[in-house]
Parts: C-alpha cells; structure tokens; sequence
C-alpha cells in the first residue's frame, strides 16, 4: 500500500454553509483562539486557505510546461486511503473526467508530496487519486472556459465528490478561489502534446549530456538501446524527439512496456542535435501506415513517417 502523504481536502464550500447553520441553531463550535485570514465565501478547511500577503504577481506564472518523465514506480501501486481505495494508472493514456476540483494552500505548503517533492503553493501543480506521477493535465473551468496546464506531483483528494485537488495558484489562475472548489474538466496530455526543450547549440562531438560516444553508436544508463548517428535508409516511424539521451531511452522502454513488438524494431537516431526514437526501417510505406495505425489505437499516438 502506497504511503499517502497528505489528506488533500481543498477548501470546501459546504464547511462555511454548515458553519452558519449551526450558529444559527446556538451550536456552532468554538473556534481556537488563533488569527486566521479572512474568510471568503466558501471559507477554508482547518487552518487552510491564502497566505496573509500571497505574492503581487500570479498571473504572470505559466503553466507548467508538458515534457516526458519517467513515472515513479512508488506512486503506481494500489493504495487506501479514507476507506477507499485507489489504482493508479502505470503509463501514459487518454484520461478525461469532469467533476468538482478544491484546492489546497498555506496548509501543506512546504510539506512532502507523493512524488517526494516539496509542495509549493505558488507553482502550477495538482494532485490527482490515480494519473500518473509525474505527469501533466489540463484542467478547465467548465463555467468559465478558462484552462490552465498542471503538472501531477501529488495524491488526492480522497472524497468522491472531487476529482482533483489544484495548487493555490492554477485555482487563482481559473478564478475559482473565492468559491472554493468548481466544476472543471480534466484532461490528460499525452507524449504527442510534449514539445522537448530544444538545446540552444550542437552538443560536443564526444560527449552530449554525459553521454560517451564510440565508433559513432553512443550508450545511456544501464541495458540502453545502441544510438545510432547514421541509420539504414528505410521508411520510418519517429515517435518523439529529445534533447536528453536519458529521457529518449526512458520513453522507447515505455513504448516498449506497452507495445512488446515495438521494442523490436525501435532505435534511437541522433542526428546531433536531437535524439529522435523512431520504429523502423519499414520496406514500404504502406507497412509504416499500417504500423501507425496500429500505435495511434492503442497509445493514442501519432508517429511521425520519415523516409532517408
């Protein structure tokens, strides 16, 4: 069972409403005697919510930006949480499900996440029960049509009224902090979406990104797939383009999880600038359709056909 870091609860609309009612009944319970920021409609669960003085400029901070991550194994098992449990999804895959999203702030941040990372309530980040971690999501305001990209770092929220828990921040960005939580659509984005940084010069004839290279074919972390600089010609596939060894090696032995006679007949192909992970060669190019075909049904996965 995986060990769940946090209980993401956002901030709830009902807790204010339930509040009041009390009140008016005579049996509302005692606060504790602390300071607390003003409470918006809505109001905040716990000692949740805003810091007294958030920082002057969030809407200038970007949406995280989509780009290929190895998913980190301890997060993809099955776990429990407030008497549910939950099975995280081990790869990649069309994910899209509209429901409530909260949000969570001053609370936990600083605190560890599932991935193992620090929280920042001022990134553009969000926890989700079951996409993968790391990964990446749009989420947007159905009300509003305002859309923000997150990337997935954490686990939650463990009610089956929400189907994501936002950082203070993308929640700001979708307006939607005053009220608490909102009906918003979740999407996942999919290695076709992700744009791989481009490095700004050639790297050095022997040596890319700690890569070594010897009699022009180059090696990558354990058991790696031979990259080649001068392929056979042929019909190809190219699946995606990186500007890390690593992360070209990371996603070929995903393709490769998913699609065990893709793992056959794929390579990586550096042409000194990018490491581009092709399938391949193809003796015709209606071979490489049919084999496109193939790939976009089950990855939802458009390759690329590249003839030398």
């Amino acid at each position: 069972m995986q060990a769940v870091s946090r209980t993401a609860i956002g901030s709830w609309a009902a807790l204010a409403v339930a509040a009041s009612l009390l009140s008016a009944c005579g049996g509302a319970p005692s606060r504790p005697d602390r300071a607390e920021p003003p409470r918006k409609p809505g109001g905040y669960y716990l000692d949740d919510g805003p810091h007294a003085y958030p920082p002057a400029d969030l809407d200038k901070v970007p949406d995280a930006r989509p780009r290929w991550e190895p998913i980190k194994a301890a997060t993809a098992r099955s776990y429990t949480a407030l008497g549910r449990s939950y099975t995280p999804m081990t790869a990649l895959a069309p994910y899209s499900e509209t429901g409530m999203a909260s949000w969570y702030g001053k609370r936990y941040h600083g605190q560890p996440t599932a991935s193992g990372e620090i929280y920042d309530m001022y990134a553009m980040t969000a926890a989700h029960p079951t996409l993968p971690i790391p990964s990446y999501a749009r989420v947007t305001h159905v009300a509003s049509s305002k859309t923000v990209v997150v990337r997935i770092n954490d686990r939650g929220p463990f009610h089956a009224d929400r189907v994501v828990d936002l950082s203070y921040t993308a929640a700001y960005r979708l307006g939607m902090l005053s009220e608490g939580s909102a009906l918003v659509r979740v999407q996942s984005i999919l290695p076709r979406e992700m744009q791989p940084a481009v490095a700004a010069a050639a790297p050095p004839a022997n040596s890319v990104d700690g890569v070594d290279s010897v009699d022009g074919v180059e090696s990558a972390g354990a058991a790696p797939v031979r990259v080649q600089t001068a392929p056979a010609q042929g019909v190809y596939l190219q699946l995606g383009a990186f500007a890390s060894a690593d992360n070209a090696q990371a996603f070929l032995r995903r393709l490769g999880t998913e699609l065990s006679w893709l793992a056959a007949i794929g390579g990586i192909h550096h042409d000194g600038r990018l490491y581009r992970v092709q399938a391949g060669p193809y003796a015709t190019r209606d071979q490489a359709l049919d084999a496109a075909e193939r790939i976009d049904r089950t990855l939802d996965l458009k390759p690329l056909i590249v003839t030398r």
